[in-house]
């Protein structure tokens, strides 16, 4: 997705609603295997779409990995490795726009704003020009602006639905929501548009790489040395000289100390800074008149991004900008040299000829540590506790498992990582496929894994029908819900 935030300034929609659209989307694919396209929301209240069947099953394998979403409407769509996560949204529980059609007239200004950005960086940035062809949707009244006449025959069918790069007409187009158009600041409509043009160019520059969600940032010590982490690169965009390099150490330091607690997740760190931290620093700086302005900007974001929820999907959003401004000013052209095997701070340690600080539990008392710990480790008694109501809820207790595939859509606020086991989301989910319906209100656990939903204290309504607190299922045709491996549990199958 693109750009975040503002700080204390308003510059932009609250990070952390944007952050947690972008959480909660990933979660829901993670069976995809692949680090995804967290697109983020102007305003609490969106839901997103699920990515329906027709998608390709993703692996950390990839296959068919040079696709974009297709834009054949009949057809099955697929995605690249970089972009698995075509943010797809429905918008319901929020104040709708008073005209949600799209505005010809605006559209027509967007595009120009954002090509005249890409003509003035002429391919200077990644050695490839970022330009391509636009279209902006809007799903509610099916209509749409586009930079260049659109392709003869359908449209492709998630034309305002996701902020993602898509196939049509033989051309690879940069797909937008109208809704994040209007409801945005400049800035973010710019970063936002320049993020998914720089998505469209990834595979050829050879930067799409898989990677998963990082579920130790949600523990105390992974937040905790995160947090300091953006600390130090602030106060290291903020200054010059030794300054910079000490900060630069500290923020080493601390990423250090965060990856040995952590070994098992370095890779899904570094993966997830090179396909979404790179899509957002490119919209960072190029939608920056000076690089002052792209400072100011991530700066803004390292502030805001301290607010959110949850880190587990979203760090790299935070963390992309400020490093590749740090290699900006310390490896010109490094931009040309990274690639997909690459970690950016290693790539600023090298640059700044630094080396992460001696004490990291010395260096985190220069950046409020004491007092930054207390609330964490308040944050975790309490997500303990709702942690273990939910245990008991979803994974104790009589459950009813159905396949995760289909479409539909969820509420975005408010959901908890069950750790090694999945995600449960909170108010409005609603998903089919061809296993049948669901709707639920109270809470679904979505499996770390993909591979199933869990809805608690199951009740038989009669052969096809399920119910419980607050959701029901409905099994299709050639389906069936029979005991599951569990005393009181059920699950739906396919009907031998």
């Amino acid at each position: 997705m693109n750009g975040r935030l503002k700080a204390a300034k308003q510059t932009r929609p609250p990070q952390h609603d944007r952050a947690q659209t972008r959480a909660i989307l990933n979660d829901a694919i993670v069976k995809w295997g692949t680090t995804l396209d967290y697109h983020a929301s102007e305003a609490r209240g969106l839901i997103q779409l699920l990515i329906g069947d027709g998608l390709t099953r993703m692996t950390p394998g990839v296959r068919d990995s040079s696709k974009n979403i297709a834009g054949n409407p009949g057809g099955s769509m697929q995605t690249r490795a970089f972009c698995l996560a075509v943010l797809v949204y429905l918008v319901t529980g929020h104040t709708q726009p008073a005209v949600a059609q799209v505005d010809q007239q605006r559209a027509l200004e967007y595009f120009k704003e954002v090509q005249a950005l890409c003509e003035r960086d002429g391919g200077r940035l990644w050695g490839v020009s970022l330009c391509r062809p636009m279209v902006i949707g809007d799903m509610r009244t099916r209509t749409m602006a586009t930079s260049q006449p659109a392709p003869e025959g359908a449209r492709p069918q998630v034309v305002g639905l996701v902020n993602a790069p898509l196939e049509w007409g033989g051309a690879t187009w940069g797909a937008y929501v109208w809704d994040f158009m209007v409801m945005g600041t400049p800035r973010f409509r710019k970063e936002l548009m320049l993020h998914e043009l720089f998505h469209a160019a990834q595979p050829q520059l050879g930067l799409s790489v898989p990677a998963l969600a990082s579920e130790h940032l949600d523990a105390v010590d992974g937040r905790y040395w995160l947090r300091l982490e953006w600390r130090a690169l602030a106060r290291a965009l903020r200054a010059s000289g030794e300054p910079r390099a000490l900060a630069v150490g500290d923020a080493l330091a601390f990423r250090q100390a965060r990856r040995m607690l952590y070994p098992g997740t370095v890779e899904s760190e570094r993966a997830a800074e090179i396909t979404e931290g790179l899509a957002q620093y490119t919209g960072t700086v190029l939608a920056a008149d000076t690089t002052a302005d792209a400072i100011a900007s991530a700066l803004d974001q390292l502030v805001e991004a301290e607010t959110q929820d949850s880190f587990v999907r979203t760090f790299a959003y935070t963390s992309g900008p400020a490093y590749g401004l740090l290699l900006d000013a310390s490896s010109p052209g490094w931009t040309r040299r990274v690639r997909s095997t690459d970690d950016l701070a290693s790539l600023v340690m090298r640059a700044l000829a630094v080396q992460p600080a001696a004490d990291a539990t010395a260096s985190a008392a220069r950046y409020g540590g004491p007092e930054l710990r207390a609330s964490e480790q308040r944050r975790e008694q309490q997500r303990q506790e709702r942690i273990a109501e939910l245990r008991r809820r979803f994974v104790d207790g009589p459950v009813l498992l159905t396949p995760a595939t289909g479409s539909g859509s969820f509420d975005s606020r408010g959901a908890v990582v069950i750790p090694d086991v999945g995600t449960v989301y909170f108010g409005a989910y609603n998903s089919s496929g061809g296993w049948g319906s669901l709707e639920a209100k109270n809470g679904v656990l979505v499996a770390s894994d993909g591979s199933s939903r869990r809805l608690s204290a199951p009740v038989r309504r009669d052969d096809t029908t399920f119910a419980g607190d607050g959701w029901t299922f409905k099994a299709a045709p050639g389906w069936v819900i029979r005991d599951g491996p569990r005393r009181g549990d059920y699950e739906v199958v396919r009907q031998p």
